[in-house]
């Protein structure tokens, strides 16, 4: 893949239920584009459909999945996709990113499971993202994800994300808050981490809150302010691949839009204050 182009632009908002209504009718001028998982919005139609619809006719929407389930050694679920490809195509979706992960073995899972670090993951996941590209007949992108054990482990984090975006030639969803999360919980260097990612490949980013539960532990929750240590580490990825679009991600302890806002706002004052090495993409390749 040669030097990706972004999709969208400046700071997102992941769209939730709960505010959808507010979101639709006042259109809030710090957000740039929005989110959503399609698995919570494929099928919905009533009030919260016409309202979605409404919002995906007038704003850049981008999505990030549940339920792919890359790295499974499962069939991918190819009704699913063929769902999702109608979605994506009818609400003019402009990216959609998955979790480098796992959620099923002979049924759902219901939490993103790690995949083994080793070089047969990195084909088989690899592979995967192949057919995936082949069927939605469009690029996505992989998230780097939180994990809290890392089984049959014969490589290191940052070497196995490196060769599957490789091999599968796809775009890096760059999640900030999970690098400082794993980085805490596995103890490395997360400006180190992220020095050595491929910045050329990166689609967009997500910041978000968690849960600290002990000095070596933290938990990816989404359910929390976005911290200093956080806003710090994504200032550095200003600095180091230029200015990208970052999205605000919040699931729990949703606080009233106004309060998300004033955070999606702290991302266009970052992107502001940073001297990228080169200007930001912003046409789709």
């Amino acid at each position: 893949m040669n030097d990706l182009c972004f999709p969208v632009h400046g700071a997102g908002l992941g769209l939730r239920r709960d505010f959808i209504a507010a979101a639709a009718e006042h259109s809030p001028t710090q957000v740039d584009f929005w989110e959503v998982a399609p698995e919570n919005w494929i099928g919905v139609g009533g009030r919260n459909g016409r309202l979605f619809r409404s919002m995906t006719e007038r704003f850049p929407f981008v999505c990030h999945g549940l339920s792919l389930s890359v790295g499974s050694p499962t069939p991918l679920d190819l009704t699913f996709l063929g769902r999702l490809k109608a979605f994506l195509d009818e609400h003019e979706i402009r990216a959609y990113t998955e979790h480098l992960s796992y959620c099923s073995d002979d049924g759902h899972l219901y939490d993103l499971m790690p995949i083994p670090f080793t070089e047969e993951a990195v084909r088989h996941v690899a592979d995967r993202v192949r057919r995936v590209q082949d069927v939605l007949e469009r690029p996505i992108a992989l998230e780097n994800v939180s994990y809290y054990a890392a089984p049959g482990k014969e490589m290191d984090e940052i070497d196995f994300v490196k060769a599957v975006l490789l091999e599968a030639d796809c775009g890096l969803h760059l999640d900030i808050n999970n690098i400082y999360v794993n980085a805490i919980n596995h103890g490395y260097d997360p400006e180190q981490f992220l020095a050595q990612l491929p910045g050329e490949r990166i689609c967009y980013a997500h910041v978000a809150g968690h849960y600290v539960q002990a000095e070596d532990l933290c938990v990816d929750t989404h359910g929390a302010d976005v911290i200093d240590p956080v806003w710090d580490l994504l200032g550095k990825a200003y600095e180091h691949f230029g200015v990208f679009p970052t999205l605000l991600e919040r699931d729990f302890n949703i606080p009233p839009l106004e309060e998300l806002l004033s955070e999606v706002a702290c991302i266009a004052e970052l992107q502001r204050r940073q001297h990228p090495a080169r200007p930001e993409r912003t046409a789709y390749g």
